[in-house]
């Protein structure tokens, strides 16, 4: 038998989107009814294969219809049903964490491996709105050959080839392609698709083509296998098409020694505004993924202290919550209202359970700590990190009784009987009473441990007032080697000065940006033509806006103490509110910068804008286990936990609490705080993006918090500091005034110390099959760097180094150390 020169792989399958247009109970009925037609058709159909992905679909047929499960797992060992992918669902590509990538895979691979005894070789993300370049070292670390992906199509980015060697930040390489007519076809119209594909390719001998309803599943039909069938058949002589895998397709790339180029670089931009669409979905998100990594490394602490049993069934509840929501319709923001506050539900059960594990381990690392004192409440803190923290630590608690009269509590905490800088806070409560009290205080943590302090109190005749500062037109701050200034006319910073340098070219700004309804704004790359700004608001808006009943200025400092000085703007665009905290620490000089955003208006951006005084600069974020370089054209960024300005002789970096877009438009960095787009409004043709008849629920209006820390200096300082401080930012030490019982209990020894200001502890946790426990690091620069680690989980110190933007996994079983892959295998 002749064989064809040129081949088609027809993979067949059935994009599912659990959550989109629908709520999670639709998806899965469609994931059952398209998978139970499928396995008809593998029964019927001689030569027919049926490809699919995503171990969460799996779960609910195994659930819901577990004779289906059953008929499946027959197919997929006669070869008829092709377990493809093995992520645990095809999430959004971008805005996941590098760890959380990796969870993905251990979730998928582990379901696929126990359920199927197969591990897919081939990922894909066929839907996904682009895709970071961090991918690419976690896809090679986790055993992949190759990827398949949908976007951005050609008209979008240039790339290469639609076959190449995808080039990760380290090094890592593996073969990508990708599908230029995507991934679906509709019912009758498989046979155009493969025509239309191998138009695509006239010089190739080795075309794939996805095909199978999608979006709502459904996936083949009878009239496409057997017009497929027949048209394979009219088609014999000029090429072999037939029903294939994504793994053999790639297996035949690899055999015919095609030389393919390279590239390196991230697969953005497409649909720039799923940075920031439904942006409270997002900081739930984040807070889910860092109180996760945080409850682990805690819990961990705790059992190989002898105090207690990770308790892993309710971690990878926790998991498979955060898993859900990174699906790619959810976390991008593209659902419809019903879709985003289920997926902010489930978030809120990670989190409810994730307090609890967090409290058991934290009561469990308290033992052994010496009985209070009549006259003292002990403060404990417990440092996640594996090094010493310095900054400003709060604690809120409640007196012993409440005051009535006018004697105030002073509060002054100690360590081990030396006094540190503190002060009082406005507390949460609103009862006029000297009862609750929130602590200030300024402290050095030790690594991976439980830290002790006592706070004491002297009374005063009545509690200390602000004193305003005399300047009529500005408020000024100092702390360390840096100088602000806030103009009382604006409400906004004017002044950065450090070490004799101005570090700003204009005063920072909030800005409201022209938008529109579609959230996924994917007809263009750039959202940034300003419209306007928020603007102080006068005394008695003021005092209205705070509901309070006289007049109020609208700049005004309102903490101030021996720790930190925070400052109060209030500001207004339209019906809007803004009320912006700048707080600036008096030992270090670090500055954050709250924004408390009261939004009322519709299918506009809102945008915190900082000119830096330096031109030219690159502008670098970070994003999956990686940092990438972003253009400064004006065009709207993804990144994670930081991004960073870096010119010749300065830099600017702002850390987030969960934000993910932003542009640098003329050399000033602007931060996407929210937009106001409709629920699932896709453009389609010309036709109006909502109905003009009525009122539709627009995303992201009201109350959102957002937090920054801000930091200016010299470019290799700037860059060498942020990526720790993005993690204590993001994972705070957790503090609690708690009374310990003073049993004789010996404190918990410290598990892991990281020598070394360089590299990040991203994982410390116990081991997917119970042998020990497993420490993932990573190298966040484009230089080699080394990490020292110690403590009670090893026997002896480790040396461990790194090239450039390298992540390395390591297993710690009866005192030995073994490296692995992101797996947890044993590399070799």
């Amino acid at each position: 038998m002749k064989i064809m020169s040129k081949q088609v792989f027809m993979i067949c399958n059935a994009h599912l989107d659990p959550v989109w247009q629908w709520e999670w109970e639709e998806g899965a009925a469609e994931a059952i009814s398209t998978f139970r037609v499928a396995a008809d058709f593998c029964e019927e159909y001689e030569g027919f294969i049926f490809n699919h992905n995503e171990a969460l679909l799996y779960r609910w047929v195994e659930e819901y219809e577990p004779e289906l499960f059953e008929r499946i797992k027959a197919l997929v060992k006669k070869g008829r049903w092709h377990i493809m992918g093995g992520w645990y669902l095809q999430s959004d590509c971008n805005i996941p964490s590098g760890e959380s990538f990796v969870r993905q895979i251990l979730e998928g691979h582990k379901y696929f491996m126990e359920k199927f005894g197969v591990v897919p070789k081939i990922a894909n993300s066929f839907d996904a709105f682009g895709h970071s370049r961090g991918l690419v070292q976690i896809l090679a670390k986790s055993g992949y050959k190759g990827y398949l992906f949908c976007r951005p199509s050609g008209e979008v980015r240039n790339l290469p080839g639609d076959r190449f060697i995808w080039k990760g930040f380290d090094g890592s390489a593996i073969m990508a392609q990708r599908m230029p007519m995507m991934y679906a076809s509709g019912l009758g119209g498989a046979v155009d698709k493969v025509k239309g594909t191998m138009g695509c390719y006239p010089d190739s001998e080795l075309i794939p083509c996805l095909w199978g309803m999608g979006d709502h599943g459904g996936g083949p039909s009878r009239i496409d296998i057997e017009s497929l069938n027949k048209f394979a058949g009219e088609m014999a002589s000029q090429a072999e098409i037939k029903h294939s895998t994504p793994e053999e397709f790639f297996e035949q790339v690899e055999k015919s020694g095609e030389e393919l180029p390279e590239f390196a670089d991230e697969l953005n931009p497409w649909a720039v505004g799923c940075y920031t669409s439904q942006i409270r979905l997002k900081q739930k998100y984040r807070a889910v993924e860092n109180q996760l990594y945080m409850a682990e490394r805690m819990c961990s602490a705790a059992q190989l202290a002898g105090r207690m049993k990770v308790p892993k069934e309710a971690l990878g509840e926790v998991q498979r919550d955060m898993l859900m929501c990174q699906f790619h319709d959810i976390l991008a923001g593209t659902s419809i209202q019903p879709g985003e506050q289920g997926a902010i539900r489930t978030l809120d059960h990670g989190l409810e359970i994730l307090s609890k594990l967090r409290a058991r381990a934290f009561f469990a690392l308290a033992a052994g700590e010496r009985k209070a004192q009549a006259d003292e409440i002990p403060i404990l803190i417990y440092n996640p990190h594996p090094y010493k923290i310095e900054g400003d630590f709060e604690c809120e608690m409640m007196l012993w009784g409440a005051n009535f009269d006018q004697v105030f509590s002073m509060p002054q905490v100690y360590k081990e009987g030396a006094i540190l800088p503190t002060q009082f806070e406005k507390e949460h409560s609103n009862l006029s009473l000297d009862w609750r009290k929130k602590v200030v205080f300024h402290a050095v943590l030790e690594p991976m441990s439980m830290n002790r302090f006592d706070c004491k109190y002297n009374k005063l005749e009545r509690k200390p007032v602000i004193v305003p500062q005399e300047d009529s037109s500005h408020i000024y701050l100092e702390g360390g080697n840096v100088q602000l200034s806030i103009d009382k006319n604006t409400g906004y910073i004017d002044s950065w000065m450090q070490n004799g340098r101005q570090y700003l070219e204009q005063p920072i700004s909030l800005n409201v940006i022209a938008d529109s309804a579609d959230p996924w704004e994917m007809t263009v790359n750039y959202i940034n033509t300003v419209i306007g700004n928020f603007a102080l608001l006068s005394p008695a808006e003021c005092a209205e806006a705070s509901g309070v009943k006289k007049p109020l200025c609208a700049v005004r400092v309102i903490e101030d103490g021996s720790v930190r000085t925070v400052v109060e703007a209030a500001l207004g665009y339209n019906r809007s509110r803004a009320f912006i905290h700048y707080i600036m620490s008096k030992d270090t000089g670090e500055v954050k910068i709250k924004v408390r955003l009261y939004w009322e208006e519709l299918q506009k951006m809102v945008k915190l804008h900082i000119p830096a005084a330096f031109k030219d600069a690159r502008c670098l974020g970070q994003v999956a286990y990686g940092v990438q370089e972003l253009p400064v054209d004006g065009r709207e960024n993804v990144s994670q936990k930081y991004i960073m300005l870096k010119g010749a002789d300065g830099a600017l970096a702002v850390i987030n609490d969960g934000i993910y877009g932003s542009c640098v438009n003329n050399g000033a960095l602007e931060l996407s705080l929210l937009r106001s787009a409709a629920y699932c409004a896709h453009p389609i043709f010309d036709r109006p993006l909502v109905p003009q008849d009525r009122y539709m629920p627009h995303m992201d209006l009201g109350e959102t918090v957002f937090e920054f820390a801000v930091k200016f200096g010299e470019p290799e300082e700037v860059e060498k500091a942020v990526p720790r401080m993005a993690d204590v930012f993001n994972e705070r030490p957790y503090a609690l005034a708690f009374f310990p019982s003073g049993a004789e209990k010996e404190k918990a020894d410290c598990p892991l110390i990281c020598t070394g200001d360089e590299v990040q502890i991203s994982v410390f946790k116990p081991a997917e099959d119970n042998r020990g426990y497993i420490v993932r690091m990573f190298n966040p620069f484009e230089r080699p760097a080394e990490a020292i680690l110690a403590g009670g989980l090893l026997q002896n110190e480790l040396t461990v180094s790194f090239t450039p933007y390298e992540i390395k996994t390591y297993r710690f079983y009866d005192g030995k150390a073994e490296e692995t892959d992101i797996t947890e295998k044993p590399l070799g």
